[in-house]
């Protein structure tokens, strides 16, 4: 049986109070308390945010009711540009969204919270969203990055007088090692959290903290010693009224005397689980305590009640999760009735035999003309659905194709199975790149990382959309495109240079007006015309690319623009210079070039005569 995940009910919040369910009710209290207040709305704005934090922590019953309040918090604290009530704003908002189930929004919501916490140099805040980021990451089964933030949160949080949040960080990591039968590492993180629970007198952490010591000697065999841990968790938590971690003990009871053999007492255990999920309306428990007693039935040869209890279990999963034995127990029942049928074929008088056979023979006949018929029936609408299939795919292909490669060259390929090099005698190639980007790159998540840079690169590909030019490929943060191709243009600089500045209006504008708190760059950009040639390289992952000197210098463009400034070469220049202004900046020392002359472009507008 899978360990339960107590760190639902169990992660520290701002305050370093518990969020779990035996002081719920007092929790509400609280909030029903401060409705009141906030209702009468004579606070001032900073007055006003620690209400709302404390509304959002204590409204325990109605969690969307709480998200608000959270919400709330975090418009007001961007709006005081408050850092830390912004940290505990996402904190709240991640904790009700991972309760409602909803576990993307509330990692996202973690990752805010530990930026802001960053922001207001909050070390306690970002070790306590550090290890609730673990504990999403946890849920989601993806162990490998739960074990990495509880590292960071523990690490974090020695340095702070923080002790009930590291305490809870390790015994959430130890759970973790635990899941993936690292059982040495887990108890080593069991025994430091339950010394620091005990020494804060901590009665809940205590309680836990032992509970998930006596389901590691249970995983282990160690079953004396697993019943000792268990029932001291138990008696603990019964005290506090914590019956949401009493059933599932209940259950890992049950398991280790139905090892010892001792069924009637496993029994005993499973039956109580089941009465206090029912209680107290557990409804996970109460599958799992259901799904306890269908095996123990099953293993007593008790095959009526082992199916009650199943069929209860499927109802309160509200899905069915082991077809496989609902099928097993149909076939059962099919195979004893056509026993019996058997059986009193047998008994038949032996003179009707002949006649039995001949219907039986004549039944059997049509029997197989009609499967014949039905099969052919059968084989037509599996073939014609297939086409329809086979259809739909082709066309997903047709449009993949068309995404990776341009339209001319995607039918090339799709005709002769590859596609020949060509020379375009005149084309425009721009570059662009993000100012300071592997300093950013060091600092943020992967996930920040990405969405920054495709908030971008998504954008730059509408651009190239609108002036009908190709985007070639992106190379971490540099994009690069070019005009001209596959079709020849005569205005393909000019379009260049229009969307170029498009692009650079778009990274000034996001970074003026960026109210989700999204990182944001600084862009250069660079341009240069000439010959290339063109042509898909690769054999399994096509990629459509663009050679030559003409690539070179557009890009020595760039390497030599400025932040928000456009670059150009001689070569385009000489093709816009009629219609757009440029600024001489004389002869650039290039690498591997040379010097070389060079204009930044100051307005897409036409010069006026």
């Amino acid at each position: 049986m899978e360990l339960p995940f107590f760190k639902y009910y169990f992660s520290v919040s701002l305050c370093v109070f518990f969020f779990h369910l035996s002081i719920s009710a007092q929790e509400q209290k609280v909030a029903d308390s401060l409705v009141k207040i906030y209702q009468e709305g004579n606070l001032d704005n900073s007055e006003k945010l620690e209400l709302l934090r404390n509304l959002s922590f204590n409204e325990v019953n109605n969690l969307k009711l709480s998200l608000k309040y959270a919400e709330e918090l975090i418009a007001l604290s961007k709006l005081e540009k408050n850092y830390l009530y912004l940290h505990r704003g996402y904190f709240q908002k991640g904790n009700k969204l991972r309760l409602l189930g909803d576990l993307n929004k509330s990692l996202d919501a973690f990752f805010k919270s530990e930026e802001a916490a960053t922001k207001a140099k909050y070390n306690i805040g970002q070790g306590t969203a550090y290890s609730s980021i673990a504990d999403v990451y946890s849920v989601m089964g993806n162990s490998k990055n739960a074990q990495i933030y509880y590292d960071k949160a523990i690490k974090l949080l020695r340095k702070t007088d923080n002790s009930i949040g590291l305490a809870s960080a390790l015994l959430n990591a130890g759970d973790e090692y635990s899941k993936n039968k690292k059982y040495d590492l887990a108890l080593r993180y069991f025994k430091e959290s339950g010394e620091i629970f005990k020494k804060a007198d901590y009665l809940s952490g205590t309680a836990y903290n032992l509970g998930n010591i006596g389901m590691v000697y249970a995983e282990q065999g160690k079953d004396v010693l697993a019943k000792n841990y268990i029932s001291q968790s138990i008696k603990i938590l019964e005290e506090l009224k914590d019956y949401y971690a009493i059933s599932d003990y209940l259950t890992y009871m049950s398991d280790i005397y139905l090892k010892q053999n001792d069924w009637t007492t496993a029994l005993n255990y499973a039956q109580r689980s089941l009465e206090l999920a029912q209680r107290y309306g557990l409804k996970d428990q109460i599958s799992n305590s259901n799904l306890k007693l269908s095996e123990l039935y099953q293993k007593a040869g008790n095959t009526a009640e082992s199916f009650k209890y199943y069929k209860n279990h499927i109802a309160y999963r509200d899905s069915v999760t082991n077809l496989k034995s609902v099928q097993q127990m149909a076939d059962l029942r099919t195979d004893y009735e056509v026993s019996q049928k058997q059986s009193e074929v047998d008994l038949l008088n032996q003179g009707k035999k002949n006649r039995q056979i001949m219907a039986i023979s004549s039944a059997v006949s049509a029997a197989l003309v009609f499967l014949l018929a039905f099969g052919m029936y059968r084989r037509y609408k599996f073939i014609k659905k297939t086409n329809v299939i086979i259809e739909e795919e082709k066309n997903r292909s047709d449009h993949l194709l068309l995404n990776i490669l341009p339209e001319e060259t995607a039918h090339e390929l799709k005709q002769n199975g590859k596609v020949l090099a060509k020379k375009f005698e005149s084309v425009t190639v721009l570059f662009t790149d993000f100012e300071g980007f592997t300093y950013y790159a060091e600092k943020l998540s992967p996930e920040k990382l990405v969405e920054s840079v495709d908030y971008y690169f998504s954008k730059f590909d509408e651009i190239m959309a609108k002036y009908d030019l190709e985007k070639i490929k992106t190379v971490g943060d540099c994009y690069m495109c070019a005009g001209g191709l596959p079709f020849p243009t005569d205005d393909h600089a000019f379009k260049m240079i229009h969307a170029a500045f498009e692009i650079a209006q778009f990274v000034r504008d996001s970074k003026n007006n960026n109210p989700l708190n999204h990182t944001r760059f600084e862009i250069r950009i660079g341009i240069n015309s000439g010959p290339v040639v063109a042509g898909v390289v690769g054999t399994k992952k096509f990629a459509y690319d663009i050679w030559g000197d003409t690539v070179n210098i557009a890009s020595r463009m760039e390497t030599n623009s400025e932040p928000g400034k456009i670059n150009i070469s001689q070569n385009t220049y000489e093709l816009i210079k009629e219609t757009i202004n440029c600024e001489y900046r004389g002869e650039i020392e290039v690498k591997n070039r040379g010097m070389m002359k060079m204009y930044f472009v100051n307005s897409p507008k036409y010069k006026t005569v």
